[in-house]
């Protein structure tokens, strides 16, 4: 058995939680491996280890006759697994339920026992049609039809024929503006996480273009809830990309009332985590600290069983933990955010390799975002190296972007002069490839450059003040200051020239924007 199977079955016993384990063990005793009764003696053996080590089990069971098939054993073991977690979980699983009251209708129909697979039928479609599980209603109407052809024509009137005609029809429309609004919503969300914000007027254009039939869609009560939610999920995700924040938060508000109203609690907690998160981060962006802080709140009491769904446990860290940091960076408390941190690396390696690369590459600009502030420059570039290197986010122009810009800025501080110019000159040809050598970027880069050139103090100064002044000038233009959300190049330069703490440059502009607020 090659390694990655090897590797897949402990993985596969090490996810599981204390509850899985005890009815994995239960289901066990039933069974046995090679005539014996190895399963539970096997699985303890190999979630005793802290590293798969085959060579280790083979002299713990030395002479034990199930080695001789030792890659057949393992492969039973893990289905075996599976099998057990699988009926451990079919009771909170709603699709799994449904599947198995199918499974039970083609037993029953197989046994000519038609008005009991009649029965199971129909209650399985009043839990799928309480559930909107459409694909799922299309399997039952055929399963209907079969019912009925069985019946024998003379007894089907054209009544029921046109009615599961109807429900037929009625469920395939569903199913496809849903598939039409997921399509809009994938492609949407691949150029955000590639591209950014909008940066040009030809950007919000495109945004436009791939969102128009979303936009100009209305959904009625006769629509499912998750149709709903697309349709928010898209407007609000257009908004955003467009710079458009108050329209953003107005969708954002529409599906968590959406959320509110879904007394069965079909909503999954992947998209509540999601439009909370977006909500907090938006809120507190147009200075609603108020209406911030209480959906943070409401994030933080969202029910996750993190012991027995690592994925969900996932998405809730790394949620939570952006959102805080984003809110102690905005404020520029960075001891507070250093605070966090801590927690945070943690996370980040006990997670390590199950984070999806584009989650991991925000935490760690703000980890490198955290350090500058503290002063600690070498850190800053540690996490800033952690996006550089990860050859996975090659095509996410937009947070590669910025850290290399930061990764530059890090290298003036640190006095790297041997460094600089072969960062500059990287970082000049992925922008000019990428067509994003904007009006932000070009006057940074030429920044960077005077900074090269330059070995006068005096003159150094200058260039700061220089750079200061020409970031003021494009910090009102809404394509442009978009740099500026990702790290405060502004606030750094004039900390610089005012000879102040990053920090104390950071808070004064925060509690500025409350007092005009309020």
């Amino acid at each position: 058995m090659s390694n990655r199977v090897n590797e897949g079955l402990f993985e596969l016993i090490k996810s599981m939680n204390r509850s899985e384990k005890r009815y994995f063990k239960v289901v066990s005793s039933r069974h046995s491996i090679g005539g014996k009764n190895n399963y539970t003696r096997l699985f303890d053996a190999i979630d005793k280890q802290s590293v798969y080590d085959e060579e280790r089990l083979f002299k713990l069971f030395e002479g034990e006759s199930f080695l001789k098939l030792f890659s057949i054993t393992k492969k039973r073991l893990y289905d075996h697994i599976l099998s057990a977690l699988d009926s451990f979980h079919t009771s909170n699983c709603t699709e799994a339920q449904l599947y198995k009251m199918l499974h039970s209708v083609d037993i029953l129909y197989d046994k000519s026992l038609y008005e009991q697979s009649k029965k199971i039928l129909r209650s399985a479609e009043k839990l799928a049609i309480k559930h909107e599980k459409n694909e799922i209603l299309l399997i039952i109407c055929n399963k209907n039809k079969r019912l009925l052809e069985t019946q024998g024509h003379l007894l089907v009137s054209d009544e029921i024929i046109d009615e599961v005609h109807v429900k037929v029809g009625a469920f395939q429309n569903e199913i496809e503006l849903r598939n039409k609004l997921w399509t809009i919503k994938a492609k949407l969300f691949v150029r955000l996480s590639q591209k950014g914000i909008s940066r040009s007027e030809e950007d919000s254009e495109t945004y436009g273009e791939i969102c128009k039939d979303a936009l100009t869609l209305e959904t009625d009560n006769d629509h499912s809830l998750e149709v709903k939610y697309l349709l928010e999920h898209i407007k609000s995700a257009y908004h955003y990309a467009v710079g458009d924040l108050k329209s953003t938060l107005k969708s954002l508000q529409g599906n968590i009332e959406l959320f509110s109203s879904d007394t069965l609690n079909t909503v999954s907690l992947n998209k509540q985590i999601s439009v909370v998160s977006n909500a907090i981060y938006v809120a507190d962006k147009l200075g609603l600290h108020k209406e911030s802080n209480q959906y943070l709140e409401k994030l933080k009491q969202l029910e996750v069983d993190t012991e027995s769904n690592e994925d969900m446990a996932i998405k809730l860290f790394s949620s939570i933990s952006s959102i805080e940091l984003d809110l102690h960076l905005r404020k520029g408390d960075f001891e507070r955010a250093s605070e966090i941190a801590q927690s945070v690396e943690d996370k980040l390696l006990k997670f390590d390799g199950k984070i999806i690369p584009i989650r991991k590459a925000f935490l760690s600009f703000k980890m490198a975002v955290i350090h500058m502030g503290m002063g600690d420059f070498n850190k800053a570039l540690n996490w800033i190296n952690v996006i550089l290197n990860d050859s996975r986010l090659d095509k996410t122009e937009d947070i590669v972007g910025y850290a290399q810009l930061l990764d530059l800025l890090i290298h003036v501080e640190l006095d790297n002069q041997k460094l600089l110019p072969y960062s500059l000159k990287n970082t000049m040809r992925f922008f000019k490839t990428r067509n994003r050598l904007y009006g932000f970027e070009t006057i940074f880069l030429q920044f960077i450059q005077k900074l090269i050139n330059c070995d006068d103090r005096f003159e150094i100064e200058s260039i700061w003040e220089e750079l200061n002044n020409e970031l003021a000038n494009i910090s009102d233009d809404s394509f442009e200051s978009v740099a500026l959300e990702y790290f405060d190049f502004k606030s750094w330069a004039e900390a610089k020239l005012q000879n102040k703490s990053f920090d104390s440059i950071v808070k004064e502009k925060y509690y500025e924007t409350i007092r005009a607020a309020s």
